[in-house]
């Protein structure tokens, strides 16, 4: 169920629009990797829970993929919907080891295969009240995974191509001006996919385009 407010708007266009840019896996792990440090910015609460996701690239018949996954509907956050592998930051641990372990023990991605290729801008989350860093990484192949998790009962690899269309993505203001915030949407065939990961597949595309990301909203 997506909670939509009374006082809402259709939004704007995508970054990328008009553009028609070949996504070749070697394109976007480069356009990731000249983007540079990534734009942190302040926990939006003071026990805020640091967290890693893991937007891992691989290559497919129509150019790059990033692997998706869908949360179980039991879960208490976010139940049933299209997240990044990831989660909790242990303590003494790094995020990029962070999204390794628990794309492990999500999806059985083996960490060997996975290599790090850079990061998104940090963003906040109200509902799981989490502080989350985006992790991407580079795969060479697609890897045969499987649900080894509770927490995830769908496993999906998408083309970019498929994320970038018209038909695919939109744009909603929530709330009213002037503290009205975008929330992006990519209608795939059988699945919504929204919020945070919404926020991070607009910035990546972006990236990849070569235009700039509107920053990420706390």
């Amino acid at each position: 169920m997506i909670p939509r407010p009374e006082a809402w708007s259709a939004g704007g266009p995508p970054p990328w629009e008009g553009l028609d840019r070949a996504l070749g896996l070697d394109v976007v792990v480069d356009a990731v990797r000249r983007q540079g440090a990534a734009r942190p910015i302040s926990p939006a609460f003071p026990d805020a829970r640091l967290s890693a996701v893991l937007i891992a690239l691989s290559p497919g018949e129509e150019g790059t993929e990033v692997l998706l996954t869908r949360r179980a509907a039991h879960l208490r956050n976010h139940k049933g919907e299209i997240s990044f592998p990831g989660g909790r930051v242990d303590p003494g641990e790094a995020p990029p080891a962070a999204a390794l372990r628990e794309a492990h023990e999500e999806v059985l991605l083996d960490p060997s295969v996975v290599e790090i290729v850079g990061e998104l801008d940090h963003l906040n989350t109200i509902v799981s009240r989490s502080y989350i860093v985006p992790i991407v990484a580079r795969l060479a192949e697609r890897p045969v995974l499987q649900p080894s998790s509770a927490e995830v009962d769908r496993i999906l690899f998408v083309p970019l191509a498929e994320l970038r269309r018209t038909d695919t993505y939109r744009e909603e203001l929530w709330g009213a001006a002037p503290t009205n915030r975008a929330i992006h949407f990519f209608e795939l065939d059988d699945e919504t996919v929204w919020g945070a990961t919404g926020r991070m597949l607009v910035q990546l595309l972006s990236i990849a385009h070569g235009v700039q990301a509107p920053p990420a909203w706390s």
